[in-house]
């Protein structure tokens, strides 16, 4: 994995969320132009840094580091819903999601 894939993964995350960089470095105790940095490529997270980054956008590491899942906050949403249905209506949202994604 290469720093230019975190950079477009924060970037992308980041937008999705609708909140500007700016806003962002601030909101978890950065100077105003942390993010931004981290974005353009000149500069890289601590793990700490990635931590609250992470914590802000409502995802774990590994939904961060998930590069395949486009939106990993609604993702892990859907999931906690998911954990509360029983095994008929699993069955059919598998059906609905299966056919949704033939499209």
């Amino acid at each position: 994995m290469e720093e230019k894939e975190i950079s477009l993964r924060l970037a992308t995350l980041r937008t999705k969320k609708k909140v500007s960089a700016r806003e962002m470095s601030l909101a978890i105790g950065q100077n105003a132009n942390y993010i931004n940095h981290i974005e353009t490529g000149n500069a890289s997270p601590s793990l700490a840094g990635l931590s609250y980054i992470c914590e802000y956008l409502g995802i774990t590491m590994s939904e961060f580091f998930d590069f395949d899942s486009a939106n990993p906050a609604k993702m892990s949403k859907i999931n906690e819903y998911l954990k509360k249905l029983d095994d008929e209506q699993l069955e059919m949202v598998e059906t609905l999601v299966k056919n949704l994604a033939k499209k």
